[in-house]
């Protein structure tokens, strides 16, 4: 059976495997501040967020998560990372983390829940398009540091 919920302190070496597999996944190996920064924001639950799924009382996925003001709508809910271990793939795992962030997205009064990949993540892509929308917009990145 899968439950999402919020993370405890407990559930911080658990939850650090699941992003750098993540980090990993796109490439990325990032400093230890930064695990540590994301954290503790998430613990304090103000600027962002994170829930986790588990099954059968094991931590096998992760969401973050924010609220962002938008000038055409009410705020909108950004969902950053989405990761479950390879084994839970298969299971609903994304799919009930998606469902638990778009229901909180509603209960704050945001307008829409959206979030980004890679155009070749074939296997996610499955996923997204039965539970949301592609507008075909193209993101454009310009690195400040």
């Amino acid at each position: 059976m899968i439950t999402v919920g919020g993370l405890d302190p407990t559930d911080r070496p658990a939850w650090q495997d699941l992003f750098e597999g993540y980090n990993t996944f796109y490439e990325r190996v990032l400093p230890a501040a930064v695990y540590d920064r994301a954290w503790r924001e998430f613990r304090a639950g103000t600027l962002m967020r994170a829930l986790g799924a588990r099954l059968d009382g094991r931590l096998v996925g992760i969401a973050h998560f924010l609220v962002h003001a938008s000038t055409t709508a009410p705020d909108a809910c950004y969902l950053q990372d989405l990761f479950t271990t390879p084994a839970a793939r298969g299971h609903g795992v994304a799919r009930a983390l998606i469902t638990a962030v778009q229901e909180w997205a509603r209960e704050q009064g945001c307008a829409r829940l959206y979030w980004h990949t890679k155009a070749d993540n074939h296997t996610a892509r499955r996923l997204y398009d039965q539970v949301a929308e592609n507008r075909g917009f193209i993101q454009y990145v310009v690195p400040l540091g």
